[in-house]
């Protein structure tokens, strides 16, 4: 692999890694948000509304800024992996749509998710407006492997939801069905939002997979994370109303511990609650006092740094430089918040 010129930047850990990432990219990145707000426009004035009550709820664009990164980091110079970024974007808001939809929530990043104020109809079909103009993006960059990448992604994102609804409120899921789900739902965009990068910069396939396994870690990390913090986070933190994975019955990873080391009664507790869906007000504080007593939720974050720590060495064989340095202290960003 070829050493681009090293820059420096001091180290960051949490909030400030991410933006030691934005100032890194910024040009890039307002380049980005320039393209998402060309492109979300339509005639048809309900979809730039709709759209733009999303964005404007904030979002970090973290896998786009991971496409620019990434990018940037194995020594391209050119402006495609603008455009994809703002691909994997879109591609990220369509599933946002369609999954408060399919959750039924209220919230998204602490305002009114889209589908509370539009309607689900509208939401749905925005999504898939979106996800149309991903492909545009795709097809214009003109590139096979590119657009097998995040057509591949996309695809696996869906298969991840549906066997998210495959297992929600069956406390006779295994970790390996859990996985599964959030290596669908969430870490196949991570990894394509990286392995492009390589691959717009002509890296070698060594490289794209190295990437790809980078963006893979993190991507599991995160929602490991996020899993966590349903049971643990306060509201404003969490951008969502806490233990609403809880409420619909979801198999998450702090579930699936608490559930198999619990006695008889709390198994009978749990299957209450997330099978039957009988649930009363001090049914979640009982919760989360079960996970405190399995470790659930300390666990779940110990896992989530082990696919952190596998995500760093992914990169390790990548030169020495201030876009490798940002992308491994996001790799803290994504594992601080559950601090």
């Amino acid at each position: 692999m070829s050493s681009p010129a090293i820059q420096t930047t001091p180290a960051a850990h949490g909030e400030d890694a991410l933006t030691a990432l934005v100032a890194l990219v910024r040009e890039d990145l307002d380049a980005c948000n320039r393209q998402i707000l060309e492109r979300m426009q339509s005639p048809v004035a309900l979809i730039p509304q709709l759209a733009a009550h999303l964005i404007a709820a904030g979002g970090k664009r973290l896998r786009p800024l991971l496409t620019l990164a990434a990018a940037r980091m194995c020594g391209y110079r050119g402006d495609r992996h603008v455009r994809l970024a703002a691909c994997v974007e879109f591609i990220h808001t369509a599933t946002l749509l369609h999954d408060d939809v399919v959750d039924e929530s209220d919230l998204r990043r602490g305002r009114a998710s889209a589908n509370a104020v539009f309607g689900n109809q509208a939401s749905v079909l925005v999504g898939d407006f979106l996800f149309a103009r991903s492909f545009e993006l795709m097809v214009e960059d003109g590139s096979l492997e590119v657009l097998r990448i995040l057509c591949s992604a996309s695809a696996t994102i869906a298969e991840g939801e549906v066997l998210q609804l495959v297992i929600q409120n069956d406390t006779s899921s295994t970790e390996a069905q859990y996985l599964d789900v959030i290596e669908g739902k969430t870490a196949a965009l991570f990894a394509a939002a990286t392995r492009v990068g390589a691959v717009v910069a002509g890296r070698p396939v060594s490289e794209a997979e190295a990437l790809d396994s980078y963006g893979r870690n993190l991507g599991v990390a995160f929602q490991l994370v996020d899993d966590a913090l349903d049971y643990s986070a306060e509201q404003e933190k969490l951008g969502k109303t806490v233990g609403d994975d809880f409420r619909e019955g979801k198999i998450t990873l702090p579930v699936l511990l608490a559930f198999s080391r619990g006695d008889e009664e709390e198994k009978a507790f749990w299957r209450r609650v997330l099978e039957d869906r009988q649930q009363e007000e001090a049914d979640l504080p009982h919760a989360l006092a079960l996970m405190q007593k399995h470790r659930a939720f300390a666990d779940t974050i110990a896992r989530a740094r082990d696919y952190g720590d596998r995500a760093i060495a992914a990169l390790a064989g990548f030169p020495d430089n201030a876009e490798k340095r940002a992308l491994i202290d996001v790799v803290e960003f994504c594992i601080d918040r559950a601090r």
